[in-house]
């Protein structure tokens, strides 16, 4: 293996081994890229474009670049190219940010808005992410003559604060609780997606990401409290952050966690309700979603939703409620969820309108073995589902009909 070059295999739908390396080869506070060749970007072009199983045509990829460079970006036409399944992965980093709205649609003010969100993450940094033995402790005034003898520097406690204090004000107290978000976050980033390296600490580069990740996890659930860090946020984050990071643009690699940081806040804005438990049995939290995909499987299917619901009981917080809050990050391989994950951010209603039709689209796809089966082997087929071309499946999500808010009350 070259200098800055790291290989590891993915899993692909098609039954290939990927050998994906890391071209890009950036590191904080570095001016340039780091590559054998020019190979090694033919090698990581190839891989973006075999994320999603899709055969680019170059008239597709003519289209998409020439959107791209339109003075006014057409976010109508991007997001007919991106959930068609014709996205050129090399720009799929570029077109997520401007999916997500963290990109304006206006080119000239990418650079500002970048560099503006960039400081601001940089603030929340410094603000959030505390030392309290730095922050506590100040010296004594200490005289020169003191100094130039060698004397010891005395420190004195500020505001009465001290790592024994359990008040809710304490800077110490607030420092214990974060750690131990800390430390459940940084369990479950071990245990995301181990089989790829990108995402484990056998690398530098797998280190360096697990960081990044850790923090943007750390700061979400300090500026949203009343929600804070749920597992599987990490699974949520995952693909997220693979797409930035694989930037092939030198500068937006280098500020990745800024900017992954800044798409997941807008990401989660359409699902944070699943998160916060406050909400669950309402009809913005999870289970009023669930009720939703049951209604629409029973306006798309009455004979399926009926063997589910009434002959079998197997409702669908049984099975859907990790489909809908981890985003299918568990239900396919990675490569297929970069796939969906293209529909879903592409779709003009929003990410939960389009995640319902394709959760709707997966029941009626195994609808034959659902029918012919009990609740034992329903659920375990449900809970474990097959792994599907996911251009299948979307085509048939796109079919599924949407119901109205009148029948969803009914």
């Amino acid at each position: 293996m070259g200098k800055g070059k790291l290989k590891h295999s993915v899993p692909d739908p098609t039954g290939e081994e990927l050998e994906t390396f890391q071209t890009f080869g950036v590191r904080p506070g570095s001016s340039h890229m780091e590559t054998d060749d020019e190979h090694e970007k033919e090698s990581i072009v190839l891989i973006h474009h075999k994320i999603g199983n899709v055969v680019l045509q170059e008239e597709m990829k003519m289209e998409l670049e020439c959107e791209l460079s339109e003075r006014v970006v057409n976010l109508e036409a991007l997001r007919r190219i991106t959930g068609s399944g014709h996205l050129d992965g090399v720009f799929r980093p570029q077109v997520w940010k401007l999916l997500l709205g963290y990109l304006p649609a206006e080119r000239d003010a990418w650079e500002g808005e970048l560099a503006a969100n960039r400081s601001r993450y940089a603030e929340l940094k410094k603000e959030l992410l505390v030392n309290p033995s730095e922050s506590c402790w100040k010296e004594d005034d200490i005289s020169s003559s003191e100094q130039q003898v060698g004397l010891l520097c005395r420190h004195e406690i500020s505001n009465g604060d001290h790592p024994l204090n359990n008040g809710k004000a304490s800077i110490w107290c607030r420092y214990f609780e974060d750690a131990e978000i800390v430390k459940q976050i940084d369990r479950d980033l071990q245990r995301t997606h181990p089989d790829i390296k990108f995402f484990t600490r056998d690398s530098a580069l797998g280190k360096s990401n697990q960081e990044a990740m850790k923090d943007i996890l750390f700061l979400f659930a300090k500026l949203n409290p009343a929600i804070g860090y749920v597992q599987g946020m990490n699974e949520v984050l995952a693909p997220l952050y693979f797409v930035c990071r694989t930037d092939l643009n030198v500068q937006n690699a280098s500020n990745v966690e800024a900017d992954c940081f800044a798409c997941f806040v807008r990401l989660m804005c359409d699902s944070v309700n699943h998160f916060c438990e406050q909400l669950d049995n309402s009809a913005m939290g999870i289970h009023g979603t669930l009720h939703h995909l049951s209604e629409l499987l029973r306006a798309n299917d009455q004979e399926l939703w009926q063997h589910l619901m009434i002959l079998c009981k197997v409702n669908p917080q049984f099975y859907a409620f990790r489909w809908i809050t981890l985003l299918l990050t568990q239900e396919f391989n990675f490569h297929s969820v970069i796939r969906l994950w293209d529909s879903l951010l592409s779709n003009p209603l929003g990410v939960q309108e389009m995640l319902l039709r394709v959760c709707c689209a997966m029941l009626v796809l195994v609808r034959d073995e659902l029918l012919a089966g009990d609740f034992t082997s329903n659920l375990k087929l449900l809970q474990h589902y097959p792994q599907v071309d996911p251009e299948c499946l979307l085509n048939l999500a796109h079919r599924i009909t949407p119901i109205t808010a009148s029948q969803l009350k009914n």
